[in-house]
């Protein structure tokens, strides 16, 4: 007497590859998703085919605990060109952390990149505009694409212009040889484009904003540059920028109506007439961040107090040049301001920090600026890059900081 199981098999396997991927994309479980694809070759085909997103354990666009004991992989062209060629659908790729890959390990997204939205090539030191062009031939719905330290010019920003319109999300921090001429090609023909991050590219002066997308909302940099004129930023990340000054300050508070939040921490330069500026000209803004800024004093304070009126959160460390008196002025006076004196990671917007302690204490890991790369040896486990986005409390057991 047959088995009524082999029967139930054999009905399965006469599915419909329609079916079968029905049943697939209604799994919740990671791990039944797996055991689904090693069934056997068709099913695993299935897989393959739904998988919407890819990245390697050297990558850092996230955290991997499970990274933290790897070494830093080498992701070669026929690795990449095998995965490309069986994740034929994917919508996200991060390759973050493939400092050795070449331009010829893009060469295949014009064939297999038609799909995806987001792309992470953070510190992929190998990619030039030759590689940048192939994203911009294959990749023509990118949504997000960071190109953080890579070895871009305006020629590979100009061509990702005329192709990827629906760039919304662009990161070129520390692409330190593009100009202005390559941020007005992206500002002018990007026209979904909401933010841009442009921290450590000392070639920049603003001029390329001209003209600009009214949909951008977010900017981040680290230098003084003039943005006076886009007035629709809502968003705008100036932290650490130990050079911009009151005039600048002046020119934005009176040019970007529209911003909420603003972050001023570190800003040393800032004195009394740019906070009077943005008290008198900063009517939305919601969120201000003047940690540890050296020249804020007890006038500066008391300006903001008066005015800012839609303030709602004043990020603020207590420093020599602001007495306890008129910081308790202020929150007197402004009541529905809530006053913090320390940012979490999330508030710093993206900001790029590291903290480390003594051997046998805890300490919090983030992304450091990159002019440093920082191995850490946890529990005697290999040495690790950890260029991380993501914070995370470790028990440091030793570290060394390099300076190449």
């Amino acid at each position: 007497m047959d088995n009524p199981s082999d029967d139930f098999s054999g009905y399965i396997m006469q599915l419909p590859d329609d079916c079968l991927l029905f049943i697939f994309q209604h799994l919740d479980c990671g791990s039944d998703r797996e055991s689904f694809g090693l069934t056997c070759r068709r099913w695993l085909h299935i897989q393959n085919l739904n998988r919407r997103s890819l990245q390697f354990q050297c990558s850092f666009t996230m955290l991997n605990f499970s990274s933290l004991s790897q070494t830093n992989t080498r992701i070669s062209t026929l690795h990449l060109y095998r995965l490309l060629n069986r994740f034929q659908n994917l919508e996200s790729l991060s390759l973050s952390g493939c400092t050795k890959l070449p331009d010829s390990g893009l060469s295949l997204l014009p064939r297999h990149g038609s799909k995806l939205q987001s792309l992470h090539l953070d510190c992929c030191f190998g990619i030039t505009d030759s590689g940048l062009s192939c994203v911009a031939s294959g990749c023509s719905l990118l949504v997000i694409l960071s190109l953080y330290r890579c070895n871009v010019t305006d020629y590979g920003l100009e061509a990702l212009s005329n192709s990827c319109l629906a760039l919304e999300d662009l990161n070129l921090s520390y692409c330190s040889r593009i100009s202005d001429y390559g941020v007005r090609a992206i500002s002018q023909n990007c026209h979904r484009l909401r933010a841009i991050r442009i921290s450590y590219c000392r070639n920049l002066t603003g001029a390329g904003f001209q003209g600009c997308s009214q949909t951008l909302t977010h900017l981040e940099a680290n230098y003084s540059i003039n943005v006076g004129f886009a007035a629709k930023l809502r968003v705008l990340n100036f932290r650490s920028s130990r050079t911009i000054g009151d005039d600048c300050i002046m020119t934005i508070a009176k040019g970007c109506p529209s911003l909420q939040e603003w972050n001023l921490a570190i800003c040393h330069e800032v004195k009394i007439a740019g906070w009077e500026s943005i008290a008198s000209h900063c009517h939305n803004l919601k969120t201000l961040h003047v940690n540890r800024c050296r020249n804020l004093c007890d006038r500066g304070l008391q300006v903001l107090r008066t005015g800012c009126k839609h303030l709602s959160i004043l990020y603020i460390t207590r420093s020599s040049q602001i007495s306890g008196v008129a910081l308790e002025n202020f929150k007197l006076a402004r009541g529905n301001v809530e006053v913090k004196e320390e940012e979490t990671r999330e508030e710093k917007l993206s900001s790029q920090s590291i903290q480390f302690g003594f051997p046998g204490t805890d300490v919090l890991l983030t992304r450091p600026p990159l002019e440093t790369l920082f191995p850490v040896q946890l529990d005697g486990n290999a040495r690790q890059l950890c260029p991380l986005h993501t914070s995370i409390k470790l028990r440091i057991i030793s570290c060394n900081v390099f300076f190449p």
